[in-house]
């Protein structure tokens, strides 16, 4: 069921999503050749509790295998979902997705950047630079009147155009008083197709593109997912909310800029 927001719980999603930017940021002064994820999750984990927010993939998911850290960190061919260790190091070339959810006064921010590690070669920069690039395409079409697939359309015909794969198996989606709400939003789709978008409407929108095909498999940790030919993946994620005319962006990459002077 999808519920369109008040502008008081906007106000308080705003919150939730710029702590989450700032959480981010915090994270990127740390991105290095040798630091471990584990490392990484630490920083977000002490950052979110300082500012009086709630880790929100923490033990999330099913009581028998429930999430079991801050952050989703995924190296290379991990799309999403990865979990921090002491054991994983990053090495120069790598790119590394950091994805954190946090929940504060009720409502929920969720979103994620990638973030390359030391000098990339540049098909890897690439597609960095396509998929933040296609989160803007999508973005642009989260507008009153529009339809579900006219966000999927434009990030995949952005990203296909050069030659990158568009994951299917996985999605973005409404938020607000829950971390995952109705309406799903791929980032594949036709045109005029799908649930019509209205104002108040609150969207986590994350495009997953990869270096090759765009098939996925979950490992045996039952959260990690990856390239099913084990080539890198991307992925970039705001909280946005329809609007007439143009969408509102409540999360920014203003922060990690800052940090990564990118």
């Amino acid at each position: 069921m999808i519920y369109l927001k008040s502008e008081s719980e906007i106000e308080k999603m705003r919150t939730s999503a710029q702590l989450v930017s700032q959480t981010l940021a915090q994270v990127a002064k740390y991105i290095e050749p040798g630091v471990t994820t584990a490392k990484l999750n630490s920083v977000a984990d002490e950052f979110i509790q300082r500012h009086n927010g709630r880790p929100a993939f923490k033990g999330y998911g099913p009581e028998n295998n429930p999430f079991p850290a801050s952050l989703c960190i995924s190296v290379n061919e991990e799309v999403v979902h990865g979990i921090p260790s002491e054991k994983k190091e990053l090495t120069e070339g790598d790119i590394v997705s950091i994805d954190c959810g946090i929940e504060k006064d009720g409502y929920f921010g969720d979103h994620a950047y990638t973030f390359g590690v030391g000098e990339c070669a540049p098909e890897t920069q690439k597609l960095l630079d396509t998929t933040r690039e296609s989160l803007d395409k999508g973005i642009e079409k989260a507008i009153h009147g529009n339809k579900i697939g006219d966000i999927g359309y434009a990030v995949q015909q952005y990203c296909e155009q050069y030659g990158f794969g568009v994951v299917r198996d996985l999605v973005g989606h409404g938020l607000g008083k829950s971390l995952h709400e109705d309406p799903s939003v791929p980032n594949f789709g036709k045109r005029g197709r799908g649930q019509r978008l209205r104002s108040g409407m609150t969207l986590a929108i994350e495009p997953m593109i990869t270096m090759g095909d765009w098939e996925v498999k979950t490992l045996d940790d039952g959260w990690t997912v990856v390239t099913a030919d084990n080539k890198k993946a991307a992925h970039f994620e705001h909280d946005v909310v329809v609007r007439e005319g143009e969408a509102e962006v409540l999360s920014t990459f203003d922060y990690i800029r800052e940090i990564t002077k990118n």
